[in-house]
Order: structure tokens, then sequence, then C-alpha cells
């Protein structure tokens, strides 16, 4: 082997000692029984050579080169893209949860309505809310907020936790978001309560909300509102829930029959609203935050970076 081989040889064996297997140049020198300062020699020429290459991950700039991706793909007002890199898992909801309530409370002004959806994401959003001294802001729910089940939705917890970070009472809508019947739902919806609440929901000029799966584990099939049948037909046509109507991967409703149960405000009233927040904090909800987002629901998108590399990612389909 000549001199130059030999010596691209041992920088490699260096570099792969002090890059790959965090050795220190003493331990290296040791290992091969050369000086500290031949260690430092050979890193520096494998670096020359183009034997090592050194990157720097900023997570900040590639949150932002992510952020302007989506806004400008989507048509979107804001994007907000949370770096969670070294957040353990079990703590990356509370992250992207802290940054949808800084948004949140940057916003909120007197006499503002805001619209609330409910499961924990938004119970996480409404955890995090600072009290700020605002007037007459209102908080209601936009739909259906009954579990048929003892599976907790975090409807109560949601609106309560709103509601005291803006000093004002929370407007309940105190009734399961899928009915069985539609003949029922209507009849209910007749109700003078019940119709002032959910006008108060089309009324809200904030809407803040986030979308299910059509997993198994999905929160509102766990909630007693669903057939097995019912469950199934939708996970073969739909993508996901907004505001619990289910949709397909272009955001139009996945199952008419279903959707005309449900209780609360309507999809297109979302389209409306100066302020349509969507927040995602999972990569399992990417199929249907991109329905939500080719449909227009929301203007304003809150999401963690692994989610928002796959929703670049989303195929555009055409319609």
């Amino acid at each position: 082997m000549d001199t130059k081989a030999r010596k691209n040889a041992d920088s490699l064996r260096v570099a792969k000692l002090y890059y790959q297997q965090d050795y220190s140049q003493n331990e290296i020198a040791k290992i091969m029984s050369i000086s500290r300062p031949t260690v430092s020699r050979l890193l520096q020429y494998a670096r020359d050579m183009g034997l090592v290459r050194i990157e720097i991950s900023d997570p900040m700039t590639d949150a932002t080169e992510m952020a302007d991706g989506i806004q400008q793909r989507y048509g979107l007002h804001k994007v907000i893209v949370v770096p969670i890199q070294g957040v353990a898992p079990k703590d990356q909801l509370d992250t992207v949860a802290q940054a949808a309530a800084l948004y949140l409370e940057g916003i909120v002004r007197d006499d503002d309505v805001i619209g609330i959806g409910w499961g924990r994401t938004l119970y996480s959003i409404g955890s995090h809310l600072a009290p700020k001294d605002v007037r007459r802001v209102s908080v209601v729910q936009i739909k259906g907020s009954v579990s048929n089940t003892e599976s907790n939705n975090y409807g109560f917890e949601s609106a309560n936790a709103f509601a005291n970070a803006f000093h004002t009472l929370p407007q309940y809508l105190p009734l399961p978001v899928i009915f069985e019947h539609i003949q029922t739902k209507e009849l209910v919806e007749r109700e003078t309560y019940i119709r002032r609440i959910i006008d108060m929901g089309r009324r809200a000029n904030i809407a803040v909300f986030t979308v299910g799966t059509v997993r198994d584990s999905a929160l509102l099939f766990r909630l007693g509102y669903l057939t097995g049948e019912e469950q199934h037909r939708l996970q073969e046509v739909a993508v996901g829930d907004v505001i619990s109507r289910f949709i397909d991967t272009h955001g139009n409703p996945a199952d008419e029959d279903i959707n005309r149960r449900t209780v609360g405000i309507d999809l297109d009233d979302l389209r409306a609203k100066p302020h349509s927040i969507l927040v995602v904090a999972s990569p399992s909800k990417v199929p249907a935050t991109h329905g939500a987002l080719v449909a227009g629901y929301a203007n304003t998108l809150v999401i963690d970076q692994v989610s928002a590399a796959e929703l670049l990612d989303q195929p555009m389909a055409k319609r």
C-alpha cells in the first residue's frame, strides 16, 4: 500500500472511531499507537479530502422553510411548524399545544367569539393558555360534546380551560355529536337553547380544532356513536374527521348519512371564519390534515415538524 493510500486508510479509521463510535482523540491515539497531534491531523485530512462531511442541522431554519412551503402549497394565512427534535414522544403534543396557545393569546381581542372542538389536543391547548385581559369574549363548543361511553372526550375540560383564560363562561353544546337517527337530531336542534349555541358557533370569528383519524383507536370510534358496520364503512372511504365530520382525501363529506346525523356547525362554516386554526401533533393525522387544507377548512395551521414533512409529501390529487 503506497503512502497516500495508507494515509487515506488511517484517516478513515480515525474518522470512524471519532465521529461514529464517539472515541476521544486521546483514546484513538492509544488504540492506533500514534500521537494525539497525529490524530488531529488525520481528522483534518479526512475533512479536507472530503472523506468526512460535517453538516449543521438547524431545526428552526428547517421549520421556517417547511412553514413557507406549506403556506404556499395550500394558500394559508399562517403556518407555524413546531420543532420537536429532542422532545420525548409523550411531550410532543404539549409542545405543539403550547405553540398554538401562544398564537391564540396573540390574536384574541375584545368581543371575539371563539369556537372550539374537543379532545386531548384542545384540552392541552387550553391548559397552556395564559389569562388575558380581554372583555366580552365568548367561548362556545362548535360540535356536540356528550359521549355515549365512559371514554373522556375532554369536552367539558377544554371549554372550561379556554373560558377561564379569557374570563368568560363556556357555552356548551350538551348533545351527542352523532345521533342514531336524523329525525331525532333535527327535532332536538329545534330547541331554542340548542339553536342559539349552534348559531353562536357559526358566528364565531375564531375556530380552534384538530382532525381525527379513522384508525380503530380513534377517539370518535370509542365514544359509542357508530356501529361496527358504520365504522368499517368509514374506514374504507374516509381519511379522518374535521369537527367530527368524516371527510375523504379531497375534504368532501365521506358519508352523507352520517354527516346529516352530526351535530354542530357545518364544514362550510369553517371556511368563512377570519381565523380557522387547525392544530396537529401526530403524523397519523396527516391524511386528514391534507384533506382539510385542500378543502379550505383551515387558514391557519400549527403542526409538529415531523408531520409537516409528511404533509409536504402528500400528493396533490386532481379533483
